[in-house]
């Protein structure tokens, strides 16, 4: 659909979008005509032409020396945007395997690392004319919107729109570097901030939460070093920050391989569950089906060796 007033016609060329955007970062045409292999005069025609399509003054030209006008400065942002998705676009086309289905998958990054890859290896040699596309997500999202086929989420299963299966709960315990503690000895929850509370940008209350279940509160239970993700957060433990708070299943081979120790034996009751979500429209096709399907035998088989 055409924007009002403007034919399609008139839209900016691929050719003077990079023009101007390589004008604009090395603030010199000629410079830019040498790394897009064009001629000074072809750069400059280029952008004259998408300045005449603007209907305003990209640069400013004062004694040969040339600077972004402030439209310039606005419109070099949405150039990049749009060379960005041209790019990502094109290399997306030239991955495509006509011969295998894609299936687009989003989950948050500790989980896919820790839990889901590992897990989709197995998926992945018994179908393997289907072709996993991953992405890390924080948050909540329309899979619609970012061409998601399947997401794996954390909360409490009631989005919008979206057929949710429950996987597990995500109990929270402390971890830390096994010498860290040295020969002290923890004989209540509020001590564990002697050592430093590492935080996690996702779960900014958890350490109040788990002070406040055990009616041991610290007053500074949110100061500490801040981390993105549980990943980073497990690296920072294991690298002796301090100690963490995270996920215990994430946490559960560091512990087995003893690379970390848990030192208070208290569990925070978790506050929600992760959960594999999909459109219910596609539900029937052929890739989702068979990914719901495989995940719900995994999941009625570890249930059946929890209870032998």
């Amino acid at each position: 659909m055409s924007f009002q007033g403007l034919s399609r016609n008139q839209y900016p060329s691929i050719t003077s979008l990079q023009c101007f955007e390589a004008a604009a970062r090395h603030l010199s045409f000629t410079h830019a005509a040498k790394e897009l292999h064009l001629t000074q005069s072809a750069v400059s025609k280029q952008v004259a032409l998408l300045e005449d399509t603007l209907q305003t003054p990209l640069f400013r030209r004062l004694r040969k020396r040339l600077s972004l006008s402030p439209a310039g400065q606005l419109y070099l942002e949405q150039a990049r945007k749009i060379l960005l998705h041209i790019e990502q676009s094109t290399l997306q086309m030239l991955s495509y395997d006509h011969e295998r289905e894609l299936l687009s998958i989003a989950a948050h990054p500790s989980l896919g690392a820790h839990w889901l890859i590992p897990l989709l290896k197995h998926f992945h040699d018994l179908h393997p004319h289907i072709q996993i596309d991953m992405h890390d997500s924080l948050q909540p999202f329309s899979l619609a919107q970012k061409n998601i086929d399947v997401a794996f989420l954390f909360g409490h299963g009631n989005w919008e729109n979206l057929e949710c299966i429950k996987l597990f709960e995500e109990g929270m315990i402390p971890v830390c570097q096994p010498s860290l503690l040295g020969k002290k000895t923890i004989r209540q929850a509020s001590q564990l901030a002697r050592f430093g509370l590492i935080q996690c940008h996702s779960r900014p209350n958890a350490w109040e939460l788990y002070f406040s279940d055990q009616n041991d509160p610290v007053e500074h239970s949110y100061h500490g070093p801040r981390f993105a993700t549980w990943s980073a957060c497990i690296q920072a433990a294991l690298a002796g920050y301090g100690i963490a708070l995270v996920p215990k299943f994430l946490a559960a081979d560091a512990l087995q391989q003893q690379l970390l120790l848990c030192p208070w034996e208290h569990e925070l009751p978790s506050l929600g569950a992760y959960y594999v979500a999909y459109e219910a429209h596609t539900a029937d096709e052929p890739r989702i089906r068979q990914l719901i399907n495989w995940l719900t035998q995994h999941l009625k088989l570890k249930d059946h060796e929890k209870k032998e």
